[in-house]
């Protein structure tokens, strides 16, 4: 949009009217109802001609409510030419396999160098103003270091409507699936961790399992059995498994918090597997070189499934395992 936009909406003769921001949002779909609140506020919004700048004013049958929607303001991060591998990508979308090492939004200590900037950089004018500002909508994240699949909304209306689906998973087609090294290995094919995570009590960088935190709720399912140099030693158990997990619920560091919490912390996980050091030492010394190459946890985004917010189509996305993972995992089979 290179001038203001006008978005004219009648209601009818007849028809009931209600609380303008209800009204608006109902008809104007591809706005967020905080958007159209910020441009009633802003004196954006006219009834009958007349500004108004009460989100809660009653708008009754036979009046026409008028919306100026300003040129989207450009992003404030800085468009930075990172690449990308671009896995899907339509105008209301993009699906990314995001490498490790790479943070998704700019941050204290990350002002650059993120996913946010390397996207601006990618989309340019296909970025339609989420919130009023030329951004990508971020509707999930990643950890700096975990690898793996992720969607990012380029329009207002398909960020809304991908937020809905993160915030109800188990009502809607959502499905996020990952595969997880980690240490010893479950002694029953598949389980749910049911815990709440809230901040760490110590360590305000950390989350953790606390009476009173938010919801969280993991389902994993054994994979595969891994021995170590001399399984004999260790009476047999195995000394790392792959499990592969889903979430009902998205917390930050959950998968790995909830797999600490149950006995079975990720492979290279410097913050919650701090106390699993000395189990390299059972691993073959082939393992042991590609976990300590690693340097990270050792945490994949495979799958990613969801409906598309604007067509309604399903679409489905697989992600091998980045190399580094794969040589872990070929090490840990050896």
């Amino acid at each position: 949009m290179t001038d203001s936009a006008i978005e004219t909406v009648t209601i009818a003769d007849g028809e009931p009217g209600g609380r303008l921001d209800r009204v608006l949002a109902a008809r104007i779909p591809a706005l967020s109802r905080s958007r159209l609140k910020a441009l009633i506020l802003a004196g954006q919004v006219a009834i009958a001609a007349r500004t108004v700048r009460d989100p809660a004013a009653q708008v009754n049958s036979g009046d026409t409510v008028t919306v100026t929607l300003p040129e989207a303001e450009p992003a404030k991060p800085a468009a930075e030419e990172i690449p990308l591998d671009i896995v899907y990508e339509d105008d209301a979308l993009i699906v990314i396999d995001k490498p490790k090492g790479l943070v998704v939004h700019p941050a204290a200590g990350h002002a650059t160098g993120t996913l946010v900037n390397a996207l601006i950089a990618h989309c340019g004018d296909s970025l339609s103003g989420i919130g009023g500002v030329k951004r990508p909508g971020i509707v999930h994240r990643l950890d700096k270091d975990t690898t793996g699949l992720m969607v990012v909304a380029k329009t207002d209306k398909a960020h809304r409507a991908l937020s809905k689906q993160f915030e109800k998973k188990l009502e809607g087609p959502l499905e996020r699936g990952y595969l997880a090294f980690v240490w010893g290995a479950p002694d029953r094919p598949r389980g749910t961790v049911d815990a709440p995570l809230d901040r760490h009590p110590h360590a305000r960088e950390k989350r953790a399992v606390r009476a009173g935190g938010r919801d969280a709720v993991t389902h994993w399912e054994l994979v595969e059995r891994f021995s170590g140099e001399d399984s004999s030693k260790d009476g047999g158990k195995p000394v790392a498994a792959l499990l592969a997990c889903t979430l009902e619920t998205g917390r930050t560091h959950q998968i790995r918090v909830h797999l600490a919490h149950i006995g079975h912390p990720i492979l290279g996980d410097e913050t919650y597997a701090t106390g699993f050091k000395t189990r390299a030492n059972r691993l073959t010394p082939a393992a042991r070189e590609a976990l300590a190459s690693l340097g990270r946890q050792a945490l994949h985004a495979y799958r990613l499934a969801f409906e598309h917010p604007v067509t309604g189509e399903f679409l489905e996305f697989e992600s091998e395992l980045p190399a580094d993972l794969a040589a872990l995992e070929a090490a840990l089979k050896a």
